[in-house]
This record gives C-alpha cells, sequence and structure tokens, in this order.
C-alpha cells in the first residue's frame, strides 16, 4: 500500500486508481488530489467542529452510511472530542484541524458534515443555515429566486448572508451571528421560512412534508438544530457525478437561469479558489457576526 508523509504524518493511502464514479471515471486518486489542493479553505471551516461522516467507500453507487463515532483505526494523532448527545449518552468524534486529518478522512472516502457550533461551546451556534431543496419540477434556479428574497429579509435584520451550492439540486443560505443558543437560532430561522412561505405562496413551502413539496422550494430551518449537521463547504458528495458544495457569488445567484449554472465539480473548484478566494472566508470573520433580533445571546 502507499505510504505518504503529509506534516510530518505518515499515512497509508489505498485503492487510487479504483473508480469512484463511474459516470465521469473519476478515481479515488482523484478525489484525494483534490482535498489536498482545497485543504487550506476546508480546514477554515472544518475548525473546531465536531465532523459527521456519510461514507461511500464503493462510491455512490455502492453502500453508504452515515456515523458519527470515531472510525475504527483512527489514528492517534487525528484530535478527537468527547461530546453529550441529544440521547444523553456521551460520543466521541474526529475533528479535522489539519491537512494530514483531512487527507486521512479522505482515503476513507466521506462527505463531510459538521454542526453550526464549535466544540468549545456545544449547542451555541455562531452560523445560522437556511438549506433550499427543491421539489421536481423545480430546481435550483427556483431556488436562486428564493434566495434572493431571503437575502433581502435577512439584511433587513442586520445579518450578512453567503451562500453556497449543496452541492446536490439545492443551495444553503449562511449567515455568521455573535454566538446564540441552538434552539434559539432555530425559532428565528423558522419564522423567517414562514415569513418567506407567506410571501411567496407559490413558489416557497416550510413544512417538510413531501406531498406540499413538489415543484417548490422547501426550506429547511431544522438544520439549525444541535443535533443536525450541514455538509461543509468544499465537501465532495456522493452523488452521480464528484459535485462540490460550493462557495457562489450573488451575481451568481441572480443570473443564474438553467441548473448547469451552478453545477460545480471537483476539477472546477481551483480556478473559482483563483478567482474568487474563498467566497465563505467572512463567515470566519468575527466582525462578520451580528446579533439575531429578539433571541438569547450569549454572554
Amino acid at each position: 500500500m502507499p505510504i505518504t508523509e503529509i506534516e510530518g504524518r505518515r499515512l497509508t493511502v489505498t485503492r487510487l486508481d479504483k473508480v469512484l464514479y463511474p459516470a465521469t471515471g473519476t478515481t479515488k486518486g482523484e478525489v484525494l488530489h483534490y482535498y489536498a489542493l482545497t485543504a487550506g479553505a476546508m480546514l477554515a471551516h472544518l475548525h473546531d467542529r465536531p465532523v459527521s461522516f456519510l461514507r461511500y467507500p464503493d462510491g455512490p453507487d455502492g453502500e453508504t452510511f452515515f456515523t458519527k463515532n470515531v472510525p475504527p483505526g483512527t489514528p492517534a494523532w487525528v484530535k478527537t472530542v468527547d461530546l453529550t448527545r441529544r440521547s444523553g449518552k456521551t460520543g466521541r468524534q474526529v475533528v479535522l484541524q489539519d491537512t494530514a486529518s483531512l487527507m486521512w478522512a479522505a482515503n476513507l472516502v466521506v462527505e463531510l458534515h459538521t454542526p453550526q457550533w464549535r466544540t468549545d461551546d456545544p449547542g451555541v451556534a455562531d452560523r445560522l443555515v437556511l438549506d433550499l431543496d427543491p421539489g421536481a419540477p423545480a430546481t435550483v434556479v427556483d431556488c436562486c429566486a428564493v434566495a434572493g428574497w431571503l437575502r433581502e429579509r435577512l439584511s433587513a435584520d442586520g445579518l450578512n448572508v453567503y451562500a453556497k451550492t449543496s452541492g446536490s439540486k439545492g443551495l444553503h443560505l449562511l449567515v455568521p451571528i455573535e454566538p446564540t443558543p441552538s434552539d434559539d437560532v432555530t425559532a428565528y430561522a423558522k419564522g423567517i421560512a414562514v415569513e418567506a412561505e407567506h410571501a411567496l405562496p407559490e413558489r416557497v413551502v416550510h413544512r417538510m412534508t413531501k406531498a406540499l413539496r413538489p415543484g417548490k422550494v422547501f426550506i429547511d430551518f431544522s438544520q439549525n438544530s444541535a443535533a443536525k449537521t450541514t455538509a461543509t463547504p468544499y465537501t465532495v458528495r456522493a452523488r452521480a457525478e464528484p459535485t462540490v458544495s460550493t462557495p457562489v457569488t450573488w451575481d451568481e445567484i441572480d443570473g443564474c437561469t438553467d441548473p448547469a449554472d451552478l453545477h460545480f465539480l471537483i476539477g472546477d473548484i481551483a480556478e473559482r479558489r483563483e478567482r474568487y478566494g474563498d467566497l465563505l472566508g467572512p463567515l470566519i470573520n468575527l466582525n462578520r457576526a451580528k446579533p439575531l433580533p429578539h433571541t438569547k445571546r450569549r454572554r
């Protein structure tokens, strides 16, 4: 098995020539190369956040399984933390703090998911997320129209709003906030989703009921719950193609007329980062974090 050294850590990488994405012929080695190139931006968003893994070792067409637990065989140098879960039981999770740890995780073939809070203050969020999920025949184009309304509404409350593709069908809107209990963030986000449904009744639904969703954009506010996670910026998704949850500009959202306009694969990201830098960098800038109105903020 090939052994590589990253930041002084010896890492065994396996089956680099294995085709993970038959639709594009993308190999595991190409996916690992993508993560190595993107590590700097990814690690900024992974820092001090417990990671959940969606594992798909045989590609998106094979078995997939979601786990929060530390995988067997995790090297001692990968940081892990004990956290109390909603069940009241304590579980141990991985925290990816450096390139070597990120590449170790990538070798497992995973999607990376993180909560809206950090390990030093569990259940107290420093960002808000709205997941815009289109119900067919609605597409990401419809999500973009809804995103524009949401941006204006959140801006009216003094909040800064940033966006990325989900890497699947929809969009994620992300808002840096002053530390706020997750329950309060969820309540605020639900209120915004309800307002959006009232303002755009032909386009938006805020309830998860599947019968309500065809042709509309479901605004999933529940990912603000302390127990929930969202796809980490820049993670590769377990989809038919190696799509990436990609930061996008508001000009791109405003100008989106076809789903292909916001469909990005691993080969697209280096050029975008060279052109734009990290469009989600403001999420980790404390000056951009604003208080949520009418919430109990952590002092």
